[in-house]
């Protein structure tokens, strides 16, 4: 089942069609179990063709590092049924191992688990599964 997760939240799939509706991401809340966190790294894009429908961060809090997905309201209200996956990677240059791993059906965001990774380098990736598509992003790596 890992190699499954991972193998779709690596490889991002482009699909067409037009979503309806799309507005701009939340600010995202405080890590579970952590409270403040700060956000590090770029954020990323989640896209279905060039309609952008999530996006992805990186935090560090409480001596963890955290990966954050938020799925847009234009795709929720556009779908019935996705999965939204995010996790810390860890590594600079693939293959990347994947920490902190949480996946969720019909959320409008999720956090990873906080990951002990502060000392390696890491990036977060994040992606919505629905179909048979998964488009997916992630954020730049910090070191």
């Amino acid at each position: 089942m890992f190699s499954k997760i991972a193998s779709a939240l690596g490889a991002a799939v482009i699909v067409g069609g037009a979503l309806l509706g799309l507005t701009a991401p939340a600010q995202a809340e405080s890590a579970p179990g952590c409270g403040a966190v700060t956000q590090i790294g770029s954020t990323a894009y989640i896209k279905s063709g060039s309609t952008t429908i999530g996006s992805v961060k990186q935090f560090k809090g409480c001596n963890k590092n955290w990966a954050y997905t938020y799925v847009w309201e234009g795709f929720r209200s556009s779908h019935s049924n996705w999965e939204v996956c995010v996790s810390v990677a860890t590594g600079a240059s693939a293959p990347y191992s994947l920490e902190g791993l949480q996946c969720h059906g019909k959320k409008a965001d999720n956090w990873s688990s906080g990951t002990n990774t502060l000392n390696v380098c890491t990036h977060a990736v994040g992606n919505i599964k629905w179909g048979g598509n998964t488009p997916t992003a992630r954020t730049s790596v910090r070191c």
